[in-house]
């Protein structure tokens, strides 16, 4: 049973992470966050680590079920999202003024964000759609599809997806936690261009994720494509 739990933890992670990408977001995250204090960035990196637990934790658990009340079918999600994660990448790419969070953090201190600021700057656009986008959305609530109807069973089952999730938001941390020392790394000319860069392949992820809804719609349609 032990050894079950343990594999069931650890393969949340190794499922999640390749697709939440947190490595590829640091030089996005340290550019949303340049004008903070140390102490808010870490503050700011661990908000958006517990965003990213909730919502996984989340779709895994009761992502099928709100799909299914709200008649909304799995392709739709990746078409929406997609969407949304195509126009952040290109936002980033042409780096259009000021988005809400990056100009407020300009403008104000941390001293004076309340307790509910921080935590809706914090939400969007770093955990939703930079961190946790549609493709991890739909993996979670795949991990969780088939969840135990025995209240034993499905005890240890939200146990070790808490403990993978928990590893999960913890990398997601670590990697936001240090973004700007890495950034420091890499000078203000290799910040610039793994910006851009990040910022493309961004948006290449949200035309595919986009590709991808409209293919499995079109194949519910009954449309075959070639």
């Amino acid at each position: 049973m032990l050894i079950l739990f343990l594999k069931a933890a650890f393969l949340i992670p190794v499922t999640l992470l390749p697709i939440l990408d947190p490595f590829g977001n640091v030089p996005v995250f340290a550019n949303l966050a340049r004008h903070m204090s140390r102490d808010a960035e870490t503050r700011l990196a661990r908000q958006v680590a517990l965003n990213c637990w909730f919502m996984l934790l989340g779709a895994m658990f009761i992502g099928s079920h709100v799909l299914m009340f709200f008649g909304i079918s799995l392709p739709i999600v990746r078409i929406g999202g997609g969407i949304l994660v195509a126009a952040t990448g290109w936002r980033l790419l042409h780096d259009e003024g000021q988005n809400a969070i990056r100009a407020e953090v300009a403008t104000n201190q941390d001293e004076v964000w309340s307790e509910e600021d921080f935590k809706m700057r914090s939400f969007y656009p770093i955990s939703f759609p930079l961190t946790v986008g549609p493709g991890s959305i739909a993996a979670s609530i795949t991990l969780g599809a088939n969840t135990p109807t025995r209240i034993v069973d499905w005890v240890i089952s939200f146990g070790s997806a808490a403990l993978g999730v928990a590893l999960t938001a913890l990398v997601i941390y670590l990697c936001y936690r240090y973004a700007n020392r890495f950034v420091a790394l890499l000078g203000s000319l290799g910040t610039m261009v793994l910006l851009r860069l990040s910022a493309f392949i961004l948006m290449c992820i949200g035309i595919e994720i986009l590709w991808h809804g409209i293919v499995d719609l079109l194949h519910e349609a009954g449309v075959a494509i070639g």
